[in-house]
């Protein structure tokens, strides 16, 4: 685990402007910089950088974070990635608290020597006439070819020997690029097989994948799991892929590296595959990160079905309301190669406009395996049903299915929730509680944008403060978490520490409300102000509390420990 107290650090020494200006190009306006949004299409910049507090905010999209957040959104990263990403940027290394979890260190040396066996491979390829003519054959370019650093392995057992200043060094065997025999004997893992590089989103090579020229088994051999290379997490040519992927706000998920190379060749820049692997969560988790839609396009026979239900169950938690996710499935005589030279790019395209939504294919799936006829082909629906619902956290697709599921078994929503024992999402509304005594929203609002601008603050709140609402539970959460925090904090330490919390969105509005207060905006008069009012305010409804219980009597109407808060009270009135 990474300390929380060093992603403090890191971020404090970060500039945000120089983090994102490595992927998008900034202006300077004002006290902010901004530029076209890099989350959605828009031709106005409304994507904006605070450098004062380092957060940005989005005014058409509404996304925003912290340096690290938009690493993790734009390069598709995880946290951890993220993190170390930045740190190594700034020239520090990124301690680990004890866990139970065993971690892994990469030494330097192993990213090295694969890039020293993709260039070897490469080289080979320029020699071989028989390899350059089988890529021809497929009609691919060099320059594809070259973008995707495509090699060929010769047909010999140690051809790395060539390449590295020692055979037997063990690296060779922990990245997978030399097989360890009986006594000893070492052979190359990839003979006579085209060469594709695995990249990760940092750009370097973490493992290969090997096709056959011709006829052999098996037709693709993958770099096996390594300190590397973790096939449950990478995707083959996302690195290539990301920048088409998010102009576009697609992917298009195949299943073999050829399919990919030959889909780059013909337009289809925003292809990806997974790497001898079914789809895992991690896998579209990723995808999301980078955008809105995310087509699985696989073969028509059994297999290709099987891959694609499988791909269907992992990425129902990954679900996110706005998002879409659908299924393509060619003729069975097809693969995304064949398909993208026979027909082109232009009816493929149109192929992906049309493919089959996650919810049209789950329902058809569900369906087509049961007699809705019969009180037992709509019970084994329910049952067969009620995993896949149960996994789907997206609130509004969520509810959406259950309905759909609901209405096909014949029964209703309520009856479906209360049969499968899970938590209504359309529960009917609480009648409005009665009033009593509560903090104006707005000047909630104005004491959240200040503790935005100046998270310290939040010390100088009474011990016994509290406030109602979404901006009452997030100050008093800032507030808490204030004191168990270090002396120093900052507005990027502070966003960065509620992400994905359920305070999260009101702090987000909050940020895009104080990007337009300029530098000289006196944040600690603003602050102190609003909680004078807000105080004022508590105090005269609770005098009203406590003269609507007197009913016109005297203080006798009271209990003492009410008549001693009333003349407390009362003292405190400044006229």
């Amino acid at each position: 685990m990474i300390p929380k107290s060093f992603i403090q650090d890191l971020l404090n020494r970060l500039d945000i402007v120089d983090v994102i200006e490595r992927y998008v190009p900034l202006k300077k306006a004002g006290a902010n910089f901004v530029a076209c949004c890099p989350f959605h299409s828009e031709k106005s910049p409304s994507f904006t950088v605070s450098q004062s507090k380092q957060f940005y905010h989005c005014f058409g999209c509404g996304a925003h974070g912290t340096a690290i957040g938009f690493v993790m959104e734009h390069a598709g990263m995880g946290f951890v990635e993220a993190v170390e990403d930045l740190a190594r940027s700034v020239g520090v290394t990124v301690p680990q608290e004890a866990s139970n979890v065993p971690q892994h260190k990469v030494a330097p040396d192993l990213y090295d020597l694969m890039q020293t066996a993709t260039r070897y491979y490469r080289e080979q390829l320029k020699k071989t006439p028989r390899a350059i003519d089988y890529l021809k054959g497929r009609g691919l370019s060099g320059e594809v070819a070259a973008r995707f650093g495509i090699g060929y392995a010769p047909d010999a057992w140690q051809n790395l020997s060539s390449a590295v200043p020692n055979y037997q060094d063990a690296s060779l065997v922990e990245t997978g690029l030399v097989i360890e025999g009986e006594s000893d004997k070492r052979y190359d893992r990839f003979r006579d097989r085209i060469m594709f590089p695995i990249v990760n989103i940092r750009g370097q090579v973490i493992g290969f994948g090997g096709r056959v020229l011709d006829k052999g088994e098996p037709k693709y051999l993958n770099s096996p799991e390594t300190p590397l290379f973790e096939k449950g997490h990478e995707l083959y040519g996302l690195y290539q892929a990301q920048k088409s992927i998010r102009a576009q706000q697609r992917v298009v998920v195949v299943e073999g590296y050829m399919d990919v190379v030959a889909l780059a060749q013909h337009g289809v820049e925003y292809a990806v595959a997974t790497l001898g692997t079914a789809t895992t969560p991690f896998h579209v988790q990723k995808l999301l990160r980078l955008c809105e839609q995310v087509v699985f396009c696989f073969d028509g026979d059994k297999a290709g079905q099987k891959a694609a239900w499988r791909a269907l169950e992992n990425a129902l938690p990954q679900l996110a309301d706005g998002k879409r996710i659908g299924f393509l499935f060619l003729p069975e005589e097809h693969d995304p190669d064949t398909y993208i030279r026979e027909f082109g790019t232009e009816a493929f395209e149109e192929a992906l406009e049309n493919s089959l939504p996650l919810s049209g294919y789950l329902l058809r799936e569900l369906t087509s395996q049961v007699d809705l006829y019969t009180p037992e082909g709509r019970s084994s629906l329910l049952q067969k049903a009620q995993p896949l619902l149960g996994a789907i956290t997206a609130p509004t697709m969520a509810l959406i299915l259950r309905k759909e599921v609901a209405a096909l078994a014949g029964i209703t929503q309520e009856e479906l929730e209360a049969r499968f024992d899970i938590k209504p999402l359309a529960s009917p509304r609480r009648p409005a509680p009665p009033k009593a005594k509560r903090s104006s929203p707005s000047g909630l609002r104005t004491l959240l944008r200040c503790l935005v601008m100046r998270p310290e603050l939040a010390r100088e709140l009474p011990r016994d403060w509290h406030g109602e609402g979404a901006e009452g539970a997030a100050i008093a959460a800032l507030a808490d978490w204030l004191n168990e925090s270090a002396d120093e904090t900052s507005t990027a330490a502070m966003i960065q520490h509620f992400q994905n919390s359920v305070h999260e969105m009101i702090f987000a509005s909050a940020q895009g409300e104080v990007m337009q207060w300029g530098v000289d905006f006196d944040v600690e008069a603003e602050f102190a102000g609003t909680l004078d009012k807000l105080h004022e305010e508590s105090r005269k409804t609770e005098l009203a509390v406590l003269h609507d219980k007197m009913q016109g009597q005297d203080l006798k109407a009271l209990s003492e420990q009410e008549r001693a808060r009333y003349l407390h009270l009362l003292k405190r009135n400044p006229s």
